[in-house]
């Protein structure tokens, strides 16, 4: 188990190194996903359940975190490639942390590589990672207002998953109603509701990954 400490970037140029790294990436046939959402919304978990069902395609993982290694020592128990960041207490990841932490993973044989940014839906939507695509996670027990109250966390992501629909009895949640925000707010998000624990609406959310790594 690897753990890196990283500090702020000294480079102010951040969209310029994330260009450069996407165009990188692209060369060598990876695809990098920025996988963000506020703490507790279930982003470990989807991405055990999506590295299992997707076990013929070499995934890595950066867990971004303040502190600990737990997430990092799951997501290897689930056969992924993964390395634990620390952010020396900042709330995102940006092009130059997320490429330290890349070089830490390794990518040689990796066709897919997820970065789990640091929990919370504002900060990291305000730094572009160097990522091929943005995914947000949007659990059902956190409600269907957050397109109205985090309007550029749905604005830069090119997915929405809503996690935990098999909780959708508990809680007053409209998934119409926030797929309707979210698409305000950005016409070409993708929406899917998914729940990892039961497998519900998983196979659409890995279909969509297919082909994003097919096409890069």
């Amino acid at each position: 188990m690897k753990i890196i400490e990283l500090n702020k970037s000294i480079t102010e140029s951040n969209d310029r190194d994330a260009d450069d790294l996407r165009s990188k990436l692209k060369s060598e046939g990876v695809t990098l996903i920025n996988l963000m959402s506020s703490p507790g919304s279930g982003k470990t978990t989807l991405l055990r359940r999506t590295v299992k069902d997707m076990d013929d395609v070499k995934i890595g993982v950066i867990e971004a975190d303040i502190a600990s290694d737990v997430d990092a020592v799951r997501m290897e128990e689930s056969g992924a490639v993964a390395v634990q960041a620390h952010t020396d207490g900042m709330c995102h990841m940006d092009a130059g942390m997320t490429a330290r932490s890349l070089g830490a993973l390794g990518t040689d044989g990796l066709k897919l590589v997820f970065l789990e940014n640091v929990g919370n839906l504002i900060c990291p939507a305000e730094f572009d990672t160097g990522a091929a695509k943005n995914v947000m996670i949007l659990s059902i027990p956190e409600g269907d207002d957050k397109p109205l109250k985090y309007p550029l966390m749905f604005e830069k992501s090119d997915v929405l998953l809503i996690t935990k629909i098999d909780t959708a009895q508990y809680f007053t949640f409209d998934i119409e109603t926030c797929r309707e925000r979210a698409l305000k707010l950005n016409p070409d998000i993708k929406v899917f509701p998914v729940s990892a624990r039961t497998g519900e609406g998983m196979a659409s959310w890995e279909k969509w990954l297919r082909g994003i790594v097919g096409d890069l």
